[in-house]
């Protein structure tokens, strides 16, 4: 059994993080989404490793946020990723039949594929139904 490597990561102090913007229309000048619907809605986790160098990922990422905007219930995305490697995104959806939508799509399974293969040395994914979402300047 290979150890678990995110495990560990997350064990050790915590690495400057880099927030990425990849959508200033879902997204405020913070890097945090912005006009979310009132919950409740599903959030996609996915806390990832990635392996050194670029390889097609970057393109690869701004290409599945383009096919993941022109889905219908997606309702945006945050992402953070640290100098290490270790990088957090979560996309926002109305339902799970959004979610499952998304995953059926052609381009991005064959994007999922090529990332298991090249771009991620592990990764987990978690799905979970958002009850409750305030912060500064918005109660919940």
């Amino acid at each position: 059994m290979r150890p678990n490597v995110l495990a560990n990561l997350l064990l050790q102090p915590l690495a400057p993080l880099e927030l990425r913007c990849q959508d200033r229309a879902l997204m405020s000048g913070s890097g945090l989404a912005r006009g979310l619907p009132e919950p409740p809605y599903y959030a996609v986790i996915f806390t990832s490793l990635r392996t050194p160098g670029d390889a097609g990922y970057g393109a690869t990422a701004e290409r599945m946020l383009e096919l993941a905007r022109a889905q219908d219930g997606f309702l945006g995305v945050e992402s953070a990723r640290g100098a290490d490697g270790l990088g957090i995104t979560v996309s926002y959806w109305k339902d799970e039949a959004s979610i499952a939508r998304w995953k059926a799509e052609l381009e991005h399974a064959r994007a999922q594929a090529e990332g298991r293969r090249r771009w991620y040395a592990d990764y987990e994914l978690r799905v979970a139904r958002v009850e409750r979402a305030y912060g500064k300047g918005r109660r919940g």
